[in-house]
């Protein structure tokens, strides 16, 4: 690597332009702004729809721009390679540009490198050299879970990974980054207040264990469901715990912070006593565990395979291909968990069961059924395929990009579905029962087909599909 000591380096950037319309960065260049407020960032060059004018935006991220309005001054950061600088162990400071009377001059040093656990502050925006001699710019992002990150540089989260870069020094704040740090500073607050919190008496008569209130409201249940158990009280989720919030404790929601491993507590606030929260979890859990009852639950007893085998003769009805070999890839399963019966069920490759939320046996035998289907069709050879033709579709915001019949080799149709946007899409496949086919004509054939696969929610219907020839003859009439 290079033998410079980043500890000693300065960057002085000597050369740099006016934003004018005479001078302007090339379409996507990456420049080093001098702000109008005389701090410092960085970004890409975007013009508007005049691109020989001045205006136009720097593009820093995902949503993170800087307005042309904003600059003061721009200096390229692309056309440097300080490779063969760096590589002087006798070298400090570095310039940039013709070093002349009257040119403007900035220097940046305080450079630092990944080592230990040293990173930028979150959503610090810095200047880079990056291992292969270049410079560069971006916004820092600690990967979550992780203890390194990336530079976020650009839209749709084109990032520098902290691997590629040399060494770093912070350019000028900004809102992100001022609105990241109050953040930091509440969370900091929050740890502070925290370490010793306060209880209420009256809300916590019963102690700090919440199983106790969650057991006083099982007590009432079970005066109207003696199958209530504490587990069926859980199944209704998020559930309660107590947890410390602004140095009191409360009864509250605790979740994961999407973007770091914070905690995000959401306070109980229907009430100040014990009684009253007890009341509440009686309210709060009353529908699951009503729909909980093991007698509607497990009907038809404790053996899985009899809910197997009604979930096959079910499927094989209309799936007259499906064969026992065909579902190997899923198990079920009767387990105790916690105390109570449950179904699980795990698909191929993964270690440990699941639990399969669902309310009754037959509810339980559908969700059979449709695992079972998606598996039918999966080992059903596709034969041929017709694909009619529409214009464009919307559908909820999101288009219409694909529609295609396919013939089976078991004689059998199904056909599949794909919609999208820009950044995403789905596809579904439908098979095509052979009740549909039992119509004496094309028109009462899409009737039936048009209640599988209706057009106000895929797009094709009856005026589309009625005068297609072509559709009808490749489905046999």
């Amino acid at each position: 690597m290079f033998k410079a000591d980043h500890k000693k380096l300065s960057l002085s950037f000597n050369e740099f332009h006016a934003l004018s319309a005479k001078d302007i960065p090339q379409y996507g260049e990456y420049c080093l702004l001098e702000l109008k407020t005389g701090t410092y960032t960085a970004g890409g060059w975007c013009p508007s729809e005049d691109e020989h004018t001045a205006k136009g935006v720097f593009i820093r991220g995902t949503a993170d721009t800087v307005d042309s309005e904003e600059v003061e001054r721009w200096h390229s950061l692309e056309r440097y390679d300080l490779t063969e600088c760096l590589e002087d162990e006798e070298i400090g400071r570095i310039n940039l540009g013709p070093k002349e009377e009257g040119c403007r001059n900035v220097l940046f040093d305080g450079f630092n490198v990944f080592s230990g656990k040293k990173n930028p502050k979150e959503e610090q925006f810095c200047l880079l050299i990056m291992k292969d001699g270049s410079l560069a710019a971006g916004r820092w992002n600690k990967w979550r879970g992780e203890a390194r990150g990336a530079f976020i540089y650009s839209s749709a989260m084109a990032c520098h990974s902290w691997e590629k870069v040399w060494a770093w020094t912070p350019l000028g704040s900004d809102e992100i980054f001022e609105k990241e740090m109050e953040l930091e500073n509440e969370k900091k607050l929050e740890k502070k207040l925290n370490k010793n919190p306060s209880a209420d008496p009256e809300l916590f008569k019963y102690g700090m264990d919440i199983d106790v209130y969650y057991g006083k409201a099982l007590e009432k249940l079970r005066e109207k469901f003696c199958w209530a158990t504490l587990t069926m009280m859980k199944k209704k989720t998020p559930v309660w715990q107590i947890a410390p919030l602004h140095g009191k404790y409360v009864f509250g929601q605790v979740d994961n912070s999407y973007y770091d491993d914070s905690k995000i507590v959401t306070p109980w606030t229907e009430g100040t006593t014990s009684e009253e929260f007890i009341d509440f979890l009686y309210s709060y859990t009353h529908d699951t565990v009503e729909r909980s009852n093991p007698e509607e639950k497990f009907k038809y007893g404790a053996d899985i395979n009899v809910y197997l085998e009604k979930a096959f003769n079910n499927v094989k009805k209309d799936y007259r291909w499906l064969d026992k070999k065909m579902l190997s890839d899923w198990q079920y399963d009767i387990r105790t968990v916690d105390g109570d019966l449950e179904f699980v069920s795990r698909y191929r490759g993964e270690r440990k069961y699941s639990i399969v939320d669902t309310e009754s046996a037959d509810s339980f035998i559908e969700q059979v059924e449709r695992d079972y289907q998606r598996a039918a069709l999966m080992s059903n050879k596709t034969v041929a395929s017709y694909a009619p033709s529409f214009g464009h579709i919307s559908l909820y915001g999101w288009n219409l990009e694909s529609y295609v019949f396919y013939k089976l080799s078991s004689g059998d149709y199904k056909v599949s579905v794909t919609a999208g946007d820009r950044v995403t899409g789905g596809s579904r496949d439908f098979f095509i029962t052979p009740y549909c086919f039992e119509a004496k004509t094309y028109e009462e054939f899409l009737n039936r087909y048009l209640e599988i696969v209706p057009d106000y929610s895929f797009g094709l219907g009856k005026k589309e599909l009625l005068p297609d020839n072509e559709l009808k003859k490749f489905l046999g009439y």
